[in-house]
């Protein structure tokens, strides 16, 4: 089992840039693929980006390519999630889960309980 806590958010200008941290407890962190999503109010969670186990592949959703950066550090349990030209439309609750299976079927079986940002205009 691996519980996951997500840290970093906060309130920034439009432009701005926020670095959201997930510790995960447990010793089987390197096993898991690694997923940030976001919900905004009125809308549906969002899957934003994801990370295989050792770091050497990833996805990002054409809403954040090329300005959100994921990356992990299995010695320190913690997957990360560099957000860069922060825009309004980025504002949402941001959720760090652990998945498992295959890389285009991962199941997301362990979430954190969230990280607010908010992007002001």
């Amino acid at each position: 089992q691996v519980q996951l806590v997500e840290s970093g958010g906060g309130l920034v200008q439009a432009g701005g840039s926020l670095r959201l941290s997930c510790a995960a407890s447990g010793r089987t962190f390197s096993s898991y693929a690694m997923g940030w999503f976001r919900q905004a109010p009125g809308k549906e969670r969002e899957l934003i980006t994801t990370i295989n186990w050792s770091g050497s592949r990833t996805y990002y959703s054409d809403s954040v390519k090329g300005r959100f950066t994921i990356s992990r550090d299995n010695a320190k349990n913690t997957v990360y999630l560099q957000m860069n030209s922060l825009k309004p439309e980025d504002t949402a609750e941001y959720y760090c889960a652990a998945g498992v299976g295959s890389w285009l079927s991962l199941s997301y079986d362990y979430w954190g309980q969230g990280t607010q940002v908010t992007v002001s205009s």
